[in-house]
């Protein structure tokens, strides 16, 4: 009898483990099994599929040396997979639990990354937008991302393609600030165009939309009766038109100089 029920009660366990088995394929998966399958999916494109094998990875496995990686890695898998709010908040998660990782740097890369492609969606790929003509809380939280990236971190190897971005992305922000300035003008608003374009000189100083706004102020000036502000504002814009002829002639020598023997 108590051979019967010990023979029973393993058959039991069996058949339990089993069930265990079917409902969950990978309860033999091992960390690194989680992680190779990870890897693999990121290398072939299928990034939700990646995205599910790092955060099992974790969740299983939560001290594991591959569970700190795959918390970066799963942040680089939404940011590729287009889900930027999902990339940032993974790459928040990372540097709260690992602010000493050699990684930060890319940690704060990506989320410059996530905030720069937040808010575009499949058309953009058809009709690329002009980002100067959007929100651009976005374009200052990738500002702020790369900012940090490049400040905290200069030699690190995202540290020049961060700073490429902030340039790009502050000319956008003055060509926003101009776009904002011509509406005033449109409904001849010109104290408001006018201050708007003081607002560009003063913060976006050494960007292409700078000499626009030193027009504006000039136009919105006139039309104010300021002709003392005006006279200042058409003062400093000849002079830029000057160096801007400086330069190109320089350029123009430059280019035709000839080779040396």
């Amino acid at each position: 009898m108590r051979l019967t029920f010990i023979l029973l009660f393993s058959l039991f366990i069996s058949a339990c483990s089993d069930d265990a088995t079917k409902e969950d394929p990978y309860s033999f998966w091992s960390a690194k099994d989680f992680y190779d399958a990870a890897s693999h999916s990121l290398s072939a494109g299928e990034f939700q599929e990646a995205i599910s094998n790092l955060e099992s990875l974790e969740a299983r496995f939560p001290f594991s040396p591959y569970a700190r990686q795959s918390q970066l890695d799963v942040a680089y898998a939404y940011y590729k997979f287009e889900e930027p709010d999902s990339a940032i908040s993974a790459a928040d998660r990372f540097l709260r639990l690992n602010p000493r990782d050699p990684n930060v740097d890319y940690a704060w890369y990506l989320k410059g990354l996530a905030n720069f492609s937040r808010g575009q969606g499949f058309l953009d790929s058809w009709f690329p937008r002009d980002l100067s003509q959007h929100d651009t809380k976005t374009l200052n939280d990738a500002i702020r991302d790369f900012s940090t990236l490049v400040r905290r971190y200069p030699d690190s190897k995202y540290a020049g393609d961060a700073y490429q971005r902030l340039l790009y992305l502050r000319n956008k922000l003055a060509e926003h600030e101009i776009h904002v300035a011509e509406y005033y003008i449109k409904r001849k608003a010109w104290l408001a165009a006018a201050k708007r374009a003081q607002y560009t000189i003063e913060h976006y100083q050494k960007t292409p939309a700078a000499r626009r706004a030193l027009e504006i102020m000039v136009q919105a000036y006139k039309e104010l009766g300021l002709t003392e502000l005006m006279a200042g504002a058409q003062l400093v814009l000849d002079a830029n038109r000057l160096e801007e002829v400086k330069t190109a002639d320089i350029m123009e020598d430059t280019l035709e100089a000839p080779r040396m023997n």
